[in-house]
């Protein structure tokens, strides 16, 4: 018994290590995506997305983090997508992040994501996002996020999807 204990705890210990290959590409690199050429023979629109990276609980000043998955869609097979602008503002209204500073773009049928970690309060109960950008006429990006806490086995999950400004 007293060999077995051991070995025991070094295999809970061994066996509980986070797989670091298996956690979310939290920064992308913006610039590897950059377009030089000029699109204007596109349309453009602007898309806003609302996000919940904190939630309310029990009363007003209790307050939960969520993990947030933002999720720009290119959901046509032989268009590609371009973004001018990726923005985040607090509850406020505040501008937190400018994304990009150039166009990038969206290959079809990718998904390009931001993810915010449930530790950080980032834009608070009422996170926003602004999207804009240009394609072929009559297309434009899905953009949504996905919310999602869980502890033990207990969980909360919902989606948001982006409305398009004008």
């Amino acid at each position: 018994m007293k060999i077995f204990i051991p070995f025991l705890l070094l295999a809970v210990l061994f066996g509980c290590k986070k797989d670091e290959s298996r956690l979310p590409q939290v920064n992308m690199d913006w610039k590897q995506r950059t377009v030089e050429a000029s699109l204007d023979s596109l349309s453009s629109g602007s898309t806003y997305l609302s996000i919940y990276s904190q939630i309310n609980s029990y009363d007003e000043e209790t307050k939960h983090g969520l993990t947030v998955t933002v999720s720009m869609r290119n959901i046509y097979d032989e268009d590609t997508l371009y973004m001018h602008g990726i923005r985040s503002y607090d509850t406020e209204g505040h501008m937190l992040t400018d994304y990009i500073s150039q166009d990038i773009y969206i290959l079809p049928l990718e998904t390009l994501e931001i993810i915010i970690d449930e530790e950080d309060d980032y834009g608070g109960t009422g996170g926003n996002f602004i999207f804009d950008w240009s394609a072929e006429a009559g297309k434009e990006p899905f953009i949504e996020a996905v919310m999602i806490r869980s502890s033990g086995q207990q969980g909360i999950s919902f989606t948001t999807r982006g409305i398009r400004r004008d």
